[in-house]
């Protein structure tokens, strides 16, 4: 005979405050099949857990309900509560009666009533649960990093130094990212070059780092512990083997466009290196600014220039193909166009920048030598406005969050605009100030009274051209008053947004991400460097907006996870997949098209060699959709059987 036990949790106040436990106890244990029924305080707690165990052991329970939190947050913590009192841990399950009841009810009949429903749901699915034991994969011992920036480098080096081997890939030329084109770095004014570059050497050095520059990730396939990994590397018509880096190509190229690291504000050739001290070292052809196409040369001043012989215009894109057995995301950011503000401007002032565009002036190896002119006519702008959250927090432009790092860099331009020119006076526009950070609060505060940088609190309502000035508009909400500013530069802090290709790359990996867009992870507190595909962790500011301490921080927690993965020789998987009764499948092929991770295909049938369906319990990450769209009913998801969820609709119902 079945003996069920149900175990309600107050969850403190969370669950208690609109469910009657006491009373639900009382009605839990009138439930068919139920022997015992208790309530506590909380269940996750290490006193909750061990009477769990106990009463599973003294009153030989076979199948056990927990009506607690969601199962996201604790269904491993009760498994293994299970595990360790003799029970499979497949033959326990969770009521969600706190998100899925309590925190979206008022009235306490009410939510005392659905949480009774949810429990003898839980209790029907119960009835027709089956044990099942977890099976066992191999651990690559290599890990993916997307991402050059500074997350990607600490943490392929972090891994590296571990004695793992690392693919690193860039989709730019360079490694470096954004903090490549910094000048100085808050709250310390660290030289960025001075402190990134040592490590962009090292990363080039290790003998565990494998550096696929100018490349992206075009398809991962797999599981934790095995992925296959497709990488796309695009021909930089210059042999990395043979370039020396002489730069002796670039004098007789005759195309000039616009130079993306320094944000436009400064010019290159069609074959270039990013910025002085890039890695690699060697030159890349720019093919959508090169006068020569697929079918013609028309140009060829870079090939007859170079000595070394590494100018190769019939390079093709390459594929190379590897197993890892983690992936680390660190992806990085980029800044909202200042063309999405209409009102500031949108692009169409010149001398209305963004912050990025100022990092550039501010950088000895930038544009103007470190020296800040206005771009419209070169002269040294007199008056300076800054305006910080230009997007952010702003949801009539889609970006309703804070972007953490504004407030910051901001009071840094400010104060290096005027180290440059002490004459010059720099307005600040704010709504409020946000530096929490170690040492931040300080320099805000020296920014304010040491340099006389006058700071606004207020919003900035329009920006226009007036002659050869900009005229900006604001308010000052301390004195109530109206403000009118001619300014010679406005510097726009733009808000964080995800970088391009982030949206395409998380369908790519089959992870989830907010509504912003940014990588989520699996659990804000308790996961928050992972995501919601075991294997795959986050660093930096593809979670987020972070400044570089925050991010050199989750970088290396991320690679720690990923080490302690690969410490093992094995992992063990869920048993939670899709499973095919030959009998039943007609080999129609609709579950091969319905699988989003290509573990479905087509074959020959044990017992009579027709085509049938076949679940590879390797790549199955038991999403059900196969099961689901099966027109047969040839295939189930184990663990949940259409039997547990009629039983269970029937039940709530």
């Amino acid at each position: 005979m079945t003996r069920l036990g149900v175990f309600i949790c107050h969850c403190g106040k969370n669950i208690a405050r609109t469910v009657d436990t006491e009373a639900l106890r009382e009605k839990a244990a009138t439930l068919p099949h139920v022997v015992l029924a208790k309530d506590y305080l909380y269940l996750c707690s290490k006193p909750g857990q061990t009477m769990i165990a106990d009463d599973i052991r003294e009153h030989h329970l076979d199948r056990v309900l927990v009506a607690a939190c969601s199962p996201r947050l604790h269904g491993k913590t009760f498994a293994q509560t299970a595990q360790r009192a003799g029970l499979n841990p497949y033959l326990l399950d969770m009521a969600n009666i706190r998100e899925q009841c309590s925190w979206v009810h008022i009235d306490g009949a009410e939510g005392t009533e659905k949480a009774f429903s949810i429990i003898k749901g839980g209790l029907g699915r119960l009835l027709y649960a089956e044990p099942l034991e977890p099976f066992q994969s191999p651990v690559t011992k290599r890990v993916l990093v997307i991402g050059g920036g500074i997350a990607g480098i600490q943490a392929a080096l972090d891994i590296a130094n571990s004695g793992y081997e690392v693919y690193l890939v860039e989709k730019l030329p360079s490694l470096g990212g954004h903090m490549a084109q910094l000048g100085e770095t808050f709250p310390t004014l660290d030289c960025s070059s001075c402190i990134l570059t040592p490590k962009m050497v090292e990363v080039s050095q290790n003998e565990h780092v494998h550096l696929l520059s100018y490349s992206e990730v075009t398809g991962i396939e797999g599981n934790i512990g095995q992925f296959q990994v497709t990488v796309r590397l695009r021909p930089r018509y210059v042999d990395e083997t043979l370039c020396t880096g002489c730069g002796d190509c670039v004098p007789t190229c005759p195309v000039v466009v616009p130079n993306e690291f320094d944000q436009g504000l400064g010019a290159r050739k069609a074959v270039y290196l990013p910025f002085p001290q890039a890695v690699p070292a060697v030159y890349t052809i720019d093919w959508d600014a090169c006068l020569n196409t697929d079918k013609l040369i028309i140009c060829e001043n870079c090939y007859k220039n170079c000595e070394a012989g590494a100018i190769n215009f019939l390079m093709e894109p390459q594929e190379k193909m590897f197993e890892v057995g983690a992936v680390v995301l660190a992806t990085g950011y980029e800044l909202m166009p200042v063309a999405h503000i209409g009102e500031y401007g949108g692009d169409g002032y010149e001398d209305v920048i963004d912050g990025l565009q100022f990092e550039r002036m501010l950088s000895a190896s930038g544009p103007t030598g470190g020296v800040v002119r206005r771009p419209s006519d070169g002269r040294i702008p007199q008056n300076v406005v800054f305006v910080q959250c230009s997007g952010s927090r702003d949801p009539e432009h889609g970006i309703p969050y804070c972007s953490k790092v504004c407030c910051m860099y901001t009071a840094k331009h400010a104060l290096l605009y005027k180290h440059a020119v002490p004459d010059g006076q720099a307005y600040v526009f704010y709504i409020d100030i946000r530096a929490a950070g170690k040492g931040h609060e300080e320099f805000v505060q020296k920014v304010m009274s040491e340099e006389r940088i006058l700071y606004l609190r207020g919003k900035v309502s329009k920006i226009f051209k007036s002659g050869a000035k900009l005229v900006v508009w604001g308010a000052d909400t301390l004195s109530g008053r109206q403000v009118e500013i001619e300014a010679d530069l406005v510097v726009l802090a733009m808000a964080v947004i995800p970088s391009s290709g982030s949206q395409k790359l998380a369908r790519t990996l089959h992870i989830a991400s907010d509504l912003s867009g940014f990588f989520s992870e699996a659990h804000p507190k308790l996961r928050p460097l992972e995501s919601n595909t075991d294997g795959i962790f986050l660093a930096g500011a593809a979670q987020f907006a972070k400044d570089i301490t925050d991010t050199v921080s989750q970088a290396t927690g991320a690679a720690g996870k990923a080490l302690s993965l690969l410490a093992n020789d094995f992992i063990k998987l869920e048993p939670t997949i899709s499973g095919v009764e030959e009998g039943l499948c007609r080999g129609c092929g609709l579950c091969v098209s319905i699988c989003p991770f290509g573990a479905v295909k087509m074959l020959p049938s044990t017992r009579t060699g027709a085509m049938v369906a076949g679940i590879n319990p390797i790549l199955c990450k038991g999403c059900g959709l196969c099961a689901a769209g099966c027109l047969s009913g040839a295939i189930t998801l184990k663990g949940s059987s259409f039997k547990q969820i009629f039983a269970q609709l029937e039940e709530m119902v």
